[in-house]
């Protein structure tokens, strides 16, 4: 049959039908809200790359995670901002019990418990003097097996704190299956495992690496382990390893720019599959609503569908509670 017999748009004439129709579901529940950590108590610093974005003292997290709670969000992800005089060559406040990573999550379980999940960062840039995700050897090379080590303690310092999932971000060949052994062996059994899988050495991350203190501090680059933005197939066999060393669900990162490698992820593996539409794409949204290119309620929520539409299982975007609010 062809037209007029069939008309594609009769199922999109009314607002009741287009929702019956409706192929893919944007929730709160698939949004995860990152925030920013700083140090002192009352503290809110606006962070200018990132118009809309703060970094919250402890005690203002945990506003925020009872905010996200309100709102339907069931998930946040932290990422502290360590003072300079605490950032060493062999990042070495990243095993400290009481840094403002592990304070932030004992703080939020304490007055939230199960009623949202805390998902913690582990890599060393926040940490480190010279910005780079692991230890550097004289020439300025990241040394993968020596920065294992490292991320293995961070990885148990922010478990005993309290962390739901453990999100390795350094992208260190290993790194998963060392943590996971490790999680076991310290009775973290049900501590989960979102591997930054398919991780770009990307441009999109600027805003980021000044939310955290370390776009200064970086020497060089992070080429040498960070995936080339060229590579797909690669993508697939970073995320084939991380699964069978122990990874429980995956990330690609950017978001928008690589959904392809987001659907190639999850038609490959059929597992849980998310993505960060990271700092870069956020501001990008917020520049062009403030130059009145574009609707923020409208960008905001078809860019998070595309997510889903792609593939993905959740998103990480610091739009969250502002999407949150929209599809209340």
């Amino acid at each position: 049959m062809t037209y007029p017999a069939i008309r594609l748009r009769r199922t999109r004439a009314t607002s009741w039908s287009r929702a019956l129709h409706r192929e893919t579901v944007l929730t709160p529940a698939d949004l995860i809200w990152p925030l920013f950590v700083t140090a002192g108590t009352g503290v809110e610093e606006p962070i200018a790359s990132l118009p809309g974005v703060s970094r919250w003292s402890v005690d203002l997290i945990v506003a925020r995670a009872r905010e996200a709670i309100a709102l339907g969000i069931p998930c946040l992800a932290l990422f502290p901002n360590t003072p300079q005089t605490l950032r060493s060559e062999d990042g070495a406040e990243a095993l400290n019990p009481e840094n403002l990573m592990c304070q932030a999550i004992r703080a939020i379980k304490q007055a939230c418990g199960d009623d949202i999940g805390v998902l913690t960062d582990v890599a060393l840039d926040p940490y480190t003097s010279h910005g780079q995700d692991g230890l550097v050897d004289a020439a300025g090379y990241v040394r993968n097996d020596a920065t294992l080590d490292v991320l293995v303690g961070q990885s148990l310092n922010q478990a005993a704190a309290g962390a739901d999932v453990i999100a390795p971000s350094d992208m260190m060949d290993g790194r998963i299956g060392a943590i996971r052994d490790a999680l076991e062996d310290a009775g973290h059994a049900n501590v989960q495992i979102m591997s930054y899988a398919a991780k770009y050495a990307s441009a999109f991350y600027g805003p980021f690496r000044d939310a955290v203190g370390s776009s200064g501090l970086l020497k060089g680059d992070k080429k040498t382990y960070q995936m080339d933005p060229a590579n797909a197939e690669e993508a697939l066999r970073e995320v084939e390893l991380d699964l069978a060393e122990g990874a429980d669900s995956v990330m690609v990162k950017p978001g928008l720019p690589y959904l392809d490698i987001v659907r190639r992820v999850k038609d490959a593996f059929e597992v849980p599959v998310f993505a960060y539409q990271v700092s870069g794409e956020y501001a990008m949204i917020e520049h062009a609503v403030a130059a009145g290119a574009g609707d923020r309620d409208a960008l905001v929520l078809e860019t998070l569908l595309a997510f889903k539409r792609a593939g993905c299982s959740g998103v990480l975007t610091y739009h969250a509670a502002h999407a949150a609010r929209l599809l209340g």
